[in-house]
């Protein structure tokens, strides 16, 4: 999820050469470009290329891009900087993107934290760090259809050992992944086709033996130190205090993870001269700015003209059925009608939280682990399908508290941003956050959305 200001330059260059209009952050922590002709990709992926950026595997039966916290290195309370160890990972995955063919994609990533931000604990393969500076490794979970939690597959690992549980996951998949039903072939299903966790986790270990025995995948890395420092304070509702002291982290989220090309290039230019900044995409499709001084964060902010203002704002989306081929709902149109109705609205900037939309089954939208989330649908309405979305009640991440949201009912897509709007009215009646409301009122989302299912 790193992005250098060179690289950053890199692609607004190929944007205004080529005429691309849109873009997005993802929540596999990638840049989109959309809307491409052919003439327009084939020198993009060319120029790419020749800056060190890797298409192969951006999509199909490859390893993914390695996840990996997104303040990791920098945050406050972060048990130990997890990245140089996700870059050794990725580095050797783009060696093995040429080998045999997968059943399907791997996701792989690297958590420094229980907050658990690019979801260690229910990936095809994640590293969760440990306070004593180890790793639990996880297993065969994810999100979409039939979604599952990830099988602990070993304790206190030693960061140095990562590539043999790499490697073993490969054999693994290759045993064991569907070859045949594709709807059934990413990494979580193998558990109940082997015999169930207690199984699955002696195949693994069967496999980690032979790998250790076999290969030397044993590695180092050099810390990362950052020397920059920084006077003054800086404050607001995305400015993020980081570990090196006077130095701050700055949270850009676009409506829908949707940058501006023109706000991307005021980004670029404003940082160019500034010291050890660069960029961190987020799993929620958020962009932090790293590295700042108190001035810079000041600075950063001026140009960020189509940054959120609230929570709320930073709702998750997919980029929808107007977009993507195997979409079935248009997500980004309804998180831009929801927002505006909020803005409409006499509405408290705490009383709404950060939404989920996916528009379809395979939950590019997160909307499993959101508090409140939506999945795009069908509903009945006086006989004839009208477009609609299930709502997802009481998802959580957090590591040791992970939920998948319950299912609670199906809402036709014209009247969600009612529902919203009633749902922010009536917590902001109440004087409280809708951390706090929700505590007080476990049934309350259930209780507003109840007339309009």
């Amino acid at each position: 999820g790193t992005v250098t200001k060179e690289k950053l330059a890199f692609v607004i260059e190929q944007m205004r050469k080529h005429d691309v209009k849109r873009s997005h952050f993802t929540t596999c922590q990638t840049i989109q470009l959309h809307d491409l002709s052919t003439d327009q990709l084939y020198p993009i992926m060319d120029a790419a290329l020749d800056n060190d950026i890797i298409f192969i595997g951006g999509g199909g039966d490859f390893p993914r891009n390695v996840m990996c916290s997104p303040l990791s290195g920098v945050e406050q309370d972060e048990y130990f900087d997890v990245r140089p160890y996700a870059a050794k990972v990725s580095d050797y995955l783009l060696t093995k993107v040429k080998d045999k063919k997968m059943p399907r994609k791997l996701k792989v990533c690297f958590s420094n934290s229980r907050k658990n931000v690019p979801h260690a604990t229910f990936r095809d393969l994640g590293f969760a760090a440990n306070e004593n500076g180890t790793f639990d490794v996880y297993c065969a979970g994810g999100l979409g259809n039939n979604p599952r939690f990830g099988v602990c597959v070993d304790h206190n690992v030693s960061p140095s050992d990562v590539l043999y549980y790499v490697e073993a996951m490969r054999k693994t998949f290759y045993a064991h992944g569907n070859y045949e039903n594709r709807a059934k072939a990413r990494t979580r299903y193998m558990v109940e086709a082997v015999g169930g966790e207690e199984k699955f986790i002696e195949i693994f270990q069967e496999n980690l033996k032979k790998v250790k025995e076999t290969m030397d995948l044993s590695i180092s890395v050099e810390p990362v130190t950052i020397t920059k420092t920084g006077t003054g304070k800086a404050e607001g509702l995305f400015v993020i205090p980081q570990k090196q002291e006077g130095l701050y982290a700055y949270l850009y989220h676009p409506q829908g993870g949707c940058p501006s090309v023109d706000v991307l290039r005021a980004l670029q230019e404003v940082i160019a001269d500034m010291q050890d900044v660069e960029l961190r995409l987020s799993p929620d499709e958020s962009c932090y700015i790293i590295n700042l001084t108190a001035d810079e964060v000041e600075k950063v902010k001026a140009v960020l003209s189509d940054n959120a203002t609230t929570v709320f704002e930073t709702s998750v989306s997919c980029i929808g059925a107007s977009t993507c081929q195997v979409g079935l709902r248009d997500s980004q149109a309804l998180l831009a009608a929801c927002i505006k109705a909020v803005k409409e609205n006499d509405i408290a900037a705490d009383a709404l939280p950060q939404m989920h939309v996916s528009g379809c089954p395979s939950s590019c939208g997160t909307h499993q682990i959101g508090s409140m989330g939506f999945r795009g649908h069908i509903k009945m309405v006086d006989k004839k399908p009208v477009s609609a979305f299930q709502l997802f009640i009481g998802g959580n991440d957090y590591q040791g508290n992970e939920t998948m949201g319950r299912e609670a009912g199906i809402i036709a897509e014209t009247d969600i941003p009612s529902f919203v709007v009633e749902l922010g009215k009536t917590v902001t009646a109440s004087h409280l956050s809708f951390d706090a409301w929700v505590k007080e009122n476990p049934d309350g989302i259930e209780a507003i959305a109840e007339k309009y299912f």
